[in-house]
Protein backbone atom coordinates (compact mmCIF):
# COMPACT_ATOMS: atom_id res chain seq x y z
CA UNK A 1 0.00 0.00 0.00
CA UNK A 2 2.58 2.49 -1.15
CA UNK A 3 0.81 6.37 -0.93
CA UNK A 4 0.78 8.32 -3.98
CA UNK A 5 0.33 11.21 -2.49
CA UNK A 6 -0.04 13.55 -5.75
CA UNK A 7 -3.44 11.71 -6.88
CA UNK A 8 -5.01 11.52 -3.24
CA UNK A 9 -4.36 15.46 -3.23
CA UNK A 10 -5.20 15.99 -6.67
CA UNK A 11 -8.75 14.47 -5.31
CA UNK A 12 -9.24 16.64 -2.73
CA UNK A 13 -8.45 19.63 -4.02
CA UNK A 14 -10.38 18.96 -7.53
CA UNK A 15 -13.13 19.48 -5.04
CA UNK A 16 -11.87 22.35 -3.24
CA UNK A 17 -11.58 23.93 -6.65
CA UNK A 18 -14.90 23.25 -7.73
CA UNK A 19 -16.14 25.20 -5.22
CA UNK A 20 -13.46 27.52 -5.15
CA UNK A 21 -14.21 28.82 -9.29
CA UNK A 22 -14.55 32.60 -9.01
CA UNK A 23 -17.36 33.71 -10.65
CA UNK A 24 -17.61 37.51 -9.54
CA UNK A 25 -19.45 38.82 -12.88
CA UNK A 26 -21.35 37.67 -15.74
CA UNK A 27 -19.33 35.95 -18.42
CA UNK A 28 -19.41 37.08 -22.15
CA UNK A 29 -17.35 37.22 -25.12
CA UNK A 30 -16.41 40.94 -24.05
CA UNK A 31 -14.81 39.52 -21.18
CA UNK A 32 -12.73 36.44 -22.45
CA UNK A 33 -9.53 38.47 -21.47
CA UNK A 34 -10.59 37.68 -17.66
CA UNK A 35 -10.67 33.78 -17.65
CA UNK A 36 -7.95 33.09 -15.56
CA UNK A 37 -6.52 29.13 -15.53
CA UNK A 38 -4.76 27.00 -12.81
CA UNK A 39 -3.19 23.98 -12.56
CA UNK A 40 -4.18 22.46 -8.85
CA UNK A 41 -1.95 19.16 -9.71
CA UNK A 42 0.63 21.21 -10.01
CA UNK A 43 0.36 23.84 -7.51
CA UNK A 44 0.12 20.70 -4.99
CA UNK A 45 2.87 18.78 -6.59
CA UNK A 46 5.24 21.88 -7.23
CA UNK A 47 4.93 24.13 -3.97
CA UNK A 48 7.04 23.81 -0.88
CA UNK A 49 4.14 22.85 1.30
CA UNK A 50 2.63 20.34 -1.23
CA UNK A 51 6.55 18.70 -1.61
CA UNK A 52 6.93 18.80 2.23
CA UNK A 53 2.95 17.08 2.98
CA UNK A 54 3.98 14.58 0.00
CA UNK A 55 6.96 13.54 1.81
CA UNK A 56 5.50 13.34 5.17
CA UNK A 57 2.98 11.17 3.85
CA UNK A 58 5.07 8.63 2.09
CA UNK A 59 6.45 7.75 5.98
CA UNK A 60 3.70 7.46 7.19
CA UNK A 61 2.53 5.67 4.42
CA UNK A 62 5.38 3.27 5.05
CA UNK A 63 4.84 3.11 8.55
CA UNK A 64 1.38 1.98 8.38
CA UNK A 65 3.02 -0.75 5.53
CA UNK A 66 5.41 -2.22 8.33
CA UNK A 67 2.89 -2.47 10.82
CA UNK A 68 0.42 -4.54 8.22
CA UNK A 69 3.31 -7.00 6.95
CA UNK A 70 3.70 -7.43 10.76
CA UNK A 71 0.06 -8.43 11.80
CA UNK A 72 0.22 -10.22 8.35
CA UNK A 73 2.68 -12.33 8.67
CA UNK A 74 1.67 -14.88 11.47
CA UNK A 75 -1.03 -15.26 9.45
CA UNK A 76 1.19 -16.35 6.32
CA UNK A 77 3.39 -18.60 8.82
CA UNK A 78 -0.02 -20.87 9.60
CA UNK A 79 -1.11 -20.58 6.41
CA UNK A 80 1.66 -22.37 5.65
CA UNK A 81 1.67 -24.88 8.13
CA UNK A 82 -2.10 -25.37 7.55
CA UNK A 83 -1.25 -26.32 3.71
CA UNK A 84 1.69 -28.49 4.75
CA UNK A 85 -0.18 -30.71 6.74
CA UNK A 86 -3.36 -31.07 4.95
CA UNK A 87 -1.13 -31.11 1.65
CA UNK A 88 -1.47 -35.10 2.27
CA UNK A 89 -4.80 -35.51 2.91
CA UNK A 90 -7.66 -35.79 1.19
CA UNK A 91 -10.94 -34.11 1.97
CA UNK A 92 -12.43 -37.00 3.68
CA UNK A 93 -9.62 -37.45 5.98
CA UNK A 94 -9.34 -33.02 6.21
CA UNK A 95 -13.56 -33.30 7.75
CA UNK A 96 -12.44 -35.95 9.84
CA UNK A 97 -10.25 -33.50 11.95
CA UNK A 98 -12.01 -30.77 13.89
CA UNK A 99 -8.85 -29.28 14.84
CA UNK A 100 -7.95 -28.65 11.21
CA UNK A 101 -11.21 -27.63 10.54
CA UNK A 102 -11.16 -24.98 13.23
CA UNK A 103 -7.93 -24.13 12.20
CA UNK A 104 -8.91 -22.93 9.00
CA UNK A 105 -11.66 -21.07 10.20
CA UNK A 106 -9.57 -19.18 12.76
CA UNK A 107 -7.65 -18.46 10.20
CA UNK A 108 -10.45 -17.22 7.85
CA UNK A 109 -11.54 -14.85 10.54
CA UNK A 110 -8.44 -13.74 11.42
CA UNK A 111 -7.48 -12.75 7.14
CA UNK A 112 -10.75 -10.66 7.88
CA UNK A 113 -9.92 -8.82 10.93
CA UNK A 114 -6.70 -8.12 8.68
CA UNK A 115 -8.25 -6.70 6.00
CA UNK A 116 -10.67 -4.56 8.55
CA UNK A 117 -7.07 -3.32 9.79
CA UNK A 118 -6.24 -2.50 6.45
CA UNK A 119 -9.10 -0.28 5.28
CA UNK A 120 -8.99 1.35 9.07
CA UNK A 121 -4.90 2.23 8.32
CA UNK A 122 -6.02 3.38 4.83
CA UNK A 123 -8.87 5.75 6.39
CA UNK A 124 -6.21 7.43 8.70
CA UNK A 125 -4.13 8.29 5.74
CA UNK A 126 -7.08 9.95 3.55
CA UNK A 127 -7.83 11.84 7.50
CA UNK A 128 -4.13 12.61 8.16
CA UNK A 129 -3.58 14.34 4.34
CA UNK A 130 -7.07 15.82 4.89
CA UNK A 131 -6.09 17.43 8.04
CA UNK A 132 -2.92 18.67 6.44
CA UNK A 133 -4.30 20.25 3.61
CA UNK A 134 -6.53 22.61 5.85
CA UNK A 135 -4.65 25.53 5.94
CA UNK A 136 -2.96 25.18 3.20
CA UNK A 137 -6.18 25.52 1.72
CA UNK A 138 -6.87 28.37 3.92
CA UNK A 139 -3.84 30.48 2.49
CA UNK A 140 -4.30 28.88 -1.17
CA UNK A 141 -7.91 30.63 -0.95
CA UNK A 142 -6.69 33.85 -0.37
CA UNK A 143 -3.74 33.97 -3.01
CA UNK A 144 -6.10 33.03 -5.69
CA UNK A 145 -8.46 35.47 -4.39
CA UNK A 146 -5.30 38.13 -4.68
CA UNK A 147 -3.98 37.09 -8.17
CA UNK A 148 -7.95 37.07 -9.73
CA UNK A 149 -8.11 40.60 -8.27
CA UNK A 150 -5.13 41.69 -9.56
CA UNK A 151 -5.89 40.60 -12.63
CA UNK A 152 -9.44 41.75 -12.76
CA UNK A 153 -10.43 38.39 -13.70
CA UNK A 154 -14.33 37.40 -13.62
CA UNK A 155 -13.54 33.68 -14.18
CA UNK A 156 -10.96 31.00 -12.51
CA UNK A 157 -10.58 27.63 -13.95
CA UNK A 158 -8.70 24.72 -13.10
CA UNK A 159 -6.61 23.27 -16.23
CA UNK A 160 -8.65 20.00 -16.35
CA UNK A 161 -11.83 21.98 -17.05
CA UNK A 162 -10.56 23.78 -20.27
CA UNK A 163 -9.97 22.31 -23.88
CA UNK A 164 -7.48 25.28 -24.64
CA UNK A 165 -6.14 27.78 -22.94
CA UNK A 166 -3.35 30.41 -23.95
CA UNK A 167 -0.22 30.45 -21.51
CA UNK A 168 -0.73 34.33 -20.54
CA UNK A 169 -3.85 33.26 -18.72
CA UNK A 170 -2.22 30.43 -16.65
CA UNK A 171 -1.13 31.68 -13.08
CA UNK A 172 -0.07 28.49 -12.03
CA UNK A 173 3.38 29.53 -11.37
CA UNK A 174 2.59 33.06 -9.96
CA UNK A 175 0.18 30.78 -7.45
CA UNK A 176 3.06 28.44 -6.62
CA UNK A 177 5.19 31.45 -5.81
CA UNK A 178 3.01 33.19 -3.90
CA UNK A 179 1.81 30.45 -1.96
CA UNK A 180 5.47 29.61 -1.08
CA UNK A 181 5.48 32.95 0.40
CA UNK A 182 3.10 32.32 2.81
CA UNK A 183 3.23 29.00 3.88
CA UNK A 184 5.91 26.12 3.65
CA UNK A 185 5.51 23.62 5.84
CA UNK A 186 2.39 22.18 8.23
CA UNK A 187 1.89 19.65 10.90
CA UNK A 188 1.35 16.26 9.07
CA UNK A 189 0.43 14.27 12.36
CA UNK A 190 -0.84 10.69 11.75
CA UNK A 191 -4.49 10.30 12.82
CA UNK A 192 -5.49 7.05 14.09
CA UNK A 193 -8.84 5.47 13.90
CA UNK A 194 -10.18 3.49 17.22
CA UNK A 195 -9.31 -0.24 16.68
CA UNK A 196 -12.81 -1.22 17.28
CA UNK A 197 -13.92 1.12 14.19
CA UNK A 198 -15.45 -0.62 11.05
Amino acid sequence: MTFQASRIASKRLRAFFAGIVLALGTLGVAHAQNILVINEETILTESQVGRHIAGQLEVIGREIQTELEAAAQPLTQENEALQAETSALSQEAIQQRPDLIQRAQQLQQNAQQLERLRRLRQQELVATERQALQPVLQALEAVLQEVVNERNATVLLDRSQVVFAADSVDVTSTVVERLNQRIQTTPVTRVRAPENGQ
